[in-house]
């Protein structure tokens, strides 16, 4: 008689903060007692779940398990704009609120958690979530590593808005006249984000989704820059096929970092913006089939994961 195959990992729930606003969450632990170095994972725009779901495809939770089956546990929540919308109505915030002080609160958290080695704590972001990676690196100042992941280098959101739509126009088969008129939209939206000054900050006004303040902190900051003070090591990964970033971003960890100790870059031949995989040109309509997270991006994130020293 065949023996059950032993389970790759457990989970349970936890929440991140503290009531009235707590995020619940799941950690999610390799089989054991450890202890074990964690990944926090941070997700992209979005009002996301802990799995940070697009259509059928879940990465957060392909993370989540392929690691845990490699050793490292993660830790998971619901964003704040997902679990309560509502709190950020009427008012003005930017990316603390929203995503860094979060990221802090379950690095804190996790450090105080049985079965993990609290030397041993990686903030893992995906999209805006790699973006703030660095900069939640700089503020926790404990961290063991920083990973991003599909994170721009130093382009800005405007530039990176108005790059998408001038490259979904010219994929073939194109809706041309609707990405035109979603283009006579946006562009009057990204030229007051452009003109925004401080004098602005206070107005809660929504441009494109966000208040002043919000477009005016991330102006002020480049992830790269941020990059470059760190002495903890850095994981850079990128799918080839990933248009929303295109290939101009990780040229730049490449060339500014790329020759630094403890800096690792990797970039996954046809892989998407969720690293999973495809064929021809990147494109959002992929986002709708079902799909997982590379095997090959699991394991390497596991295996530098696991090398970090305490």
């Amino acid at each position: 008689m065949a023996q059950d195959t032993p389970p790759r990992y457990t989970e349970r729930e936890i929440v991140v903060g503290t009531a009235p606003l707590a995020l619940p969450g799941l950690l999610t632990l390799p089989p054991g007692e450890g202890p074990y170095p964690l990944v926090v994972l941070v997700h992209g725009s979005g009002p996301n779940d802990r799995d940070e779901t697009v259509g059928p495809n879940r990465p957060f939770r392909d993370l989540a398990h392929g690691l845990a089956g490699h050793g490292v546990a993660v830790l998971r929540y619901d964003k704040r704009t997902r679990a309560y919308p509502m709190s950020f109505v009427g008012r003005s915030f930017t990316v603390r609120e929203e995503t860094i002080d979060d990221a802090l609160e379950a690095v804190r958290l996790a450090r105080t958690l049985p079965g993990i080695d609290p030397r041993r704590i990686v903030v893992a972001g995906h999209s805006l979530g790699g973006i703030l990676a660095p900069r939640i690196a700089a503020l926790d100042g404990q961290l063991a590593g920083v990973i991003v992941l599909a994170g721009a280098s130093d382009e800005s959101l405007p530039d990176m808005v108005e790059r998408q739509l001038a490259y979904l126009k010219k994929l073939p088969g194109a809706d041309t006249a609707a990405i035109a008129a979603q283009q006579r939209v946006v562009e009057p939206a990204l030229a007051r984000v452009r003109a925004l000054t401080p004098a602005d900050s206070a107005d809660p006004s929504p441009i494109l989704g966000a208040p002043a303040a919000y477009w005016l902190d991330l102006a002020a900051y480049e992830p790269l820059a941020v990059a470059r003070t760190l002495d903890i090591p850095l994981l850079v990964v990128q799918g080839d096929r990933d248009y929303q970033l295109g290939t101009r971003g990780f040229a730049r960890w490449t060339s500014e970092l790329g020759n630094r100790p403890g800096v690792t870059l990797r970039l996954y031949a046809g892989l998407n913006h969720l690293f999973i995989a495809g064929s021809g040109p990147g494109n959002p309509a992929e986002y709708g089939v079902p799909g997982t997270v590379a095997d090959e991006v699991i394991s390497d994130v596991a295996r530098w994961t696991k090398a970090l020293q305490p």
